[in-house]
């Protein structure tokens, strides 16, 4: 990539930015850090990222102050000279000073990390694990000696830090009127899923974001690229929650494989009083993918094979929280259908 835009004389009009996913999803070297993804701890949630823009930035300059995805909006909106638009506060801090060796007189500030209900906190020097231990990740960048009984002031800090912020993304959710505690489904991140923008008319509902009832199960533990099998009863259900942001007309269509010989199952979507009813048709029963990976995957990750879309129709959906189910109604074989995800798009809104 960097070769063609060099061939293609861009690279000083260019922002190259390279960013990881972070942890390894299995125990493995992981630079000494300790923990690895689905921890809060360093070696769960630390990434690296690389900026390459000539005219720029300096060459070869490493920043050391921490920094977390929120950002990157206001950096990259900084450094192309542009205002970023939104009605909303920008959580993340402009790094233009410390990429451009001006950010002398940097604040320290925490950085929250939080998955599955556990929430660490990380300043520059120290890091609060779920479990309210405290380490200096500067003389101890490993978590391997705790300083909890050393630094009870650092800890009453950022236990007190952490509790504001956890108060706060519970009054930002009031403030939206999510009521999370009464939608089914996905308990790692229950909020709801936002469809029906103008601007950004397809929503796309991985099988990776909604939560399988009775006997149906994901393809594999870890829920990333998964998608859902065994459905083979009628009190089996898929359950994804909306938040539908425009009352109008959606395309529903779903992304599925079906054996020849189960063709011809009812499905029912179901969101509020919306009903909208197919039949999964014409059979499409690929093999799994033989070359998908230069390693082994292991077991926790599925296999992948080639899906095909299915168009369900249309549907009123009316703006508004909620639970979209998908239900089989007849089942004539011994399945339903293997399901990658389901992608609803808005043609027309309507009044609510």
């Amino acid at each position: 990539i960097l070769k063609r835009i060099d061939e293609l004389q861009l690279s000083d009009n260019t922002i190259v930015l390279y960013f990881s996913d972070n942890g390894p999803n299995s125990w493995r070297w992981n630079g000494g850090m300790k923990g690895k993804k689905g921890t809060t701890d360093e070696g769960g949630v630390r990434s690296v990222c690389f900026l390459k823009w000539p005219r720029g930035l300096p060459n070869g300059h490493r920043v050391n102050q921490i920094a977390g995805a929120i950002d990157l909006l206001p950096t990259l909106t900084s450094l192309a000279g542009v205002a970023p638009v939104s009605g909303k506060p920008i959580d993340g801090k402009d790094l233009t000073p410390l990429l451009q060796k001006k950010g002398m007189d940097w604040k320290d500030r925490t950085l929250f990390s939080t998955w599955a209900g556990k929430v660490s906190a990380r300043t520059q020097q120290y890091r609060l694990d779920d479990r309210g231990e405290l380490f200096d990740m500067i003389q101890d960048p490993e978590q391997k000696k705790p300083v909890t009984n050393d630094q009870p002031e650092v800890v009453a800090q950022l236990k007190t830090a952490v509790s504001a912020w956890q108060s706060e993304m519970e009054l930002e959710r009031l403030k939206k009127k999510v009521p999370t505690k009464n939608l089914l489904g996905n308990a790692v991140d229950p909020r709801p899923i936002p469809i029906g923008y103008k601007v950004f008319p397809i929503a796309i509902l991985p099988a990776r974001d909604g939560e399988p009832q009775g006997e149906v199960k994901r393809s594999s533990s870890a829920p990333n690229s998964s998608y859902f099998v065994n459905w083979k009863r009628l009190d089996d259900r898929l359950i994804w929650n909306l938040d539908v942001h425009a009352s109008g007309k959606y395309e529903v269509t779903v992304d599925y494989t079906c054996p020849l010989a189960d063709v011809g199952s009812t499905v029912e979507f179901r969101f509020g009083s919306r009903r909208l009813e197919g039949k999964v048709e014409p059979g499409w029963d690929p093999p799994l993918y033989t070359n998908q990976d230069t390693l082994p995957r292991p077991p926790a990750e599925s296999t992948m094979k080639e899906f095909r879309t299915m168009r369900l129709g249309e549907v009123i959906l009316e703006k508004g929280i909620g639970q979209l189910t998908l239900q089989a109604t007849k089942i004539p074989g011994g399945s339903v259908m293997d399901l990658r995800r389901i992608t609803i798009t808005l043609l027309q809104e309507m009044e609510p």
